[in-house]
Parts: C-alpha cells; structure tokens; sequence
C-alpha cells in the first residue's frame, strides 16, 4: 500500500468519524424536549428564513429608509448574490447528502439534494454581518444575530441540515460579507 494510500484511508476514516459525531449532534439537537414542544417556532424561522424575513427587513428599509439604508439594502443584496454563488458551487463539490427524512411532505420535496453548507445559515449570517455591520447598535446587532442563530438552530432542529452544514454555512456567510462589505464600501461609496 503506497502512502497516498494510506493517507486516503485515513481521510476516509476520519471522515465516517466526523459523519456520526454529526449525526449524533443533529439527533441531540432535534431531540431535545424544549425544541420538541415548539415545532412549528422552528418550521417557521425554516420558512421566513428562505428569504421572507431579511426581503421584508430589506423592502422596509427601501420604502421608509433613508439614502443610506438603500445604499446598505445594495450591499446586503450583493453579499447574499455571492453568497448564494459559492455555497451552490461548495455544495456541488461536497455533495453531502442531507439527513434522512423522517416526514415526507412538500416541503421536504422542494429542498435541493445536498447539504453542506446550510443555505440558511450562510444568507442569515451574511446579512446578519452587514446589518451589525451597517448599524453598529448593541441591540440590532444581539437581534440579528439572534435571529440569524435561531434560523440556522431550526434548520437542525427540523432535520433538514447537520450541525457541521450551520456551523459551516454561518462561517462562510460571515467570511464572505467581512470581505465583501468593505471593498464595496471602497469602491461605491
């Protein structure tokens, strides 16, 4: 056995290690009683997490904003563009299947086939960056993150996604929208 070999062994194993600590975590998570007498809090934070929630946020800020909050509603528009670009080109690299299903009904159906990273939680944190970022008050920044964590927690909590897929999706979203916002700062404003 060459040494690439080996060293390919290895990964795989180390890989089928970290897959069952994910497993065991998601099934922690979603089993924990609290979460278990709230489901619909979470099939709800899944839903407006898709979008609803942060275009509703963006749309107020449009309509009853001033020339700033638009010009912070562009940002978050191209920080999310990018976001969603390289979490759908990670995701077709990775190709991490998601967990399995334990209800099947529409919703399960209309979700793509991969997992990692969360979508969720890579636009939630993204725009969560540029929100704390853009209106550096303690109490938007705990309310962002709050709901950006709550968005990602649900994700798991429905079983939708791993916690390495939020953990992961939160990183990137966070990583990319420090990057971005400055350069567009510099290069727009």
């Amino acid at each position: 056995m060459t040494t690439w070999n080996r060293f390919v062994d290895r990964l795989e194993i180390l890989g089928d290690v970290a897959h069952a600590w994910d497993v065991r975590a998601m099934d922690a998570i979603s089993g924990v009683r609290l979460f278990q007498r709230v489901p619909r809090f979470f099939r709800a934070a899944t839903y407006l997490g898709d979008g609803y929630l942060w275009g509703a946020l963006a749309l107020g800020l449009l309509l009853f904003g001033q020339t700033v909050d638009r010009w912070n509603v562009f940002f978050a528009f191209c920080v999310t563009v990018v976001n969603i670009a390289v979490l759908r080109l990670l995701k077709l690299v990775c190709a991490r299947e998601r967990p399995d299903l334990i209800v099947d009904g529409p919703r399960a159906r209309m979700i793509d086939t991969y997992s990692f990273p969360s979508g969720h939680a890579t636009t939630s944190f993204g725009i969560a960056w540029i929100v704390s970022s853009c209106y550096p008050y303690p109490v938007v920044q705990g309310l962002v993150y709050a709901v950006a964590a709550t968005i990602a927690l649900s994700r798991v909590c429905v079983r939708e996604h791993f916690l390495f897929d939020v953990l992961a999706g939160a990183a990137l979203g966070t990583s990319i929208a420090a990057g971005i916002l400055p350069l567009l700062r510099s290069v727009l404003l």
